[in-house]
């Protein structure tokens, strides 16, 4: 397995709000663990709210003693969720802050994904397929059948999300399990690179055949040239390449 990934401020935000992790190599019971993070609040608060939660999963991960992935990552996020929750209730600067989750872990052919937000996880192989569902205002208009899914890509309203951890005691995680195909790619990336372009632009990218190193790069560098107006975060994971 062979994971590539940056994180970019983008042109138009003074600080980065996003926050990853990856590693290839065992994290607990989990063969693998990629977390992704784009965090949300005043000030330092998002991305003090991404960076918590991602290394309180990882900690939870390390600690678990389930073996189930699921099981495991759902314990994990709940745990960063009232972390997140908790610390913001003691700190003023860092009230109302939250943010989106999307955690993956590969067994062998199988992918378990969790998520939180409108972070993607999309499997790029000879299609380009978004695992995950944003849980955000528009696209729950796009599933309502109230609005067209090319017109939430550049509603005004678009950012706004239904549910975050952090955004309450209580949390509902979302889990997809996948079965991969020999050419699967793994694309995890936050809504600095889909707010900027298009799935169909995303995975021609991904298909000119450049090692995955330069299309993390190529992702990057083109939602800057549409303007940058977020974070831009990418992680690109090839499950059967070594």
């Amino acid at each position: 397995m062979r994971a590539f990934s940056r994180t970019d401020t983008g042109r138009r935000r003074e600080m980065n709000q996003d926050y990853m992790y990856t590693s290839e190599m065992p994290v607990g019971n989990l063969p693998n663990l990629y977390v992704l993070a784009d965090g949300m609040g005043g000030h330092n608060a998002g991305d003090y709210a991404s960076r918590y939660a991602v290394e309180t999963i990882v900690q939870s991960v390390q600690g678990s003693r389930d073996t189930s992935p699921v099981m495991i990552l759902r314990e994990a996020i709940w745990k960063a969720n009232q972390a997140v929750v908790e610390k913001s209730r003691t700190d003023i600067d860092l009230e109302g802050m939250g943010t989106t989750v999307v955690a993956a872990t590969v067994d062998g052919s199988e992918l378990c994904v969790a998520n939180v937000g409108d972070s993607r996880l999309y499997i790029a192989g000879d299609y380009f397929e978004q695992i995950t569902k944003d849980h955000s205002y528009v696209q729950e208009m796009v599933r309502r059948g109230e609005l067209r899914a090319e017109i939430a890509r550049i509603h005004p309203d678009r950012n706004i999300i239904t549910r975050a951890v952090g955004g309450g005691m209580d949390i509902e995680v979302d889990f997809f399990e996948v079965e991969l195909a020999e050419n699967d790619r793994i694309l995890m990336c936050s809504d600095g690179l889909t707010d900027m372009l298009e799935d169909r632009e995303i995975f021609e990218i991904i298909k000119t055949g450049v090692d995955s190193a330069d299309i993390v790069e190529m992702l990057v560098g083109q939602a800057n040239r549409y303007g940058g107006n977020d974070n831009i975060t990418v992680i690109l994971t090839e499950p059967f390449e070594w």
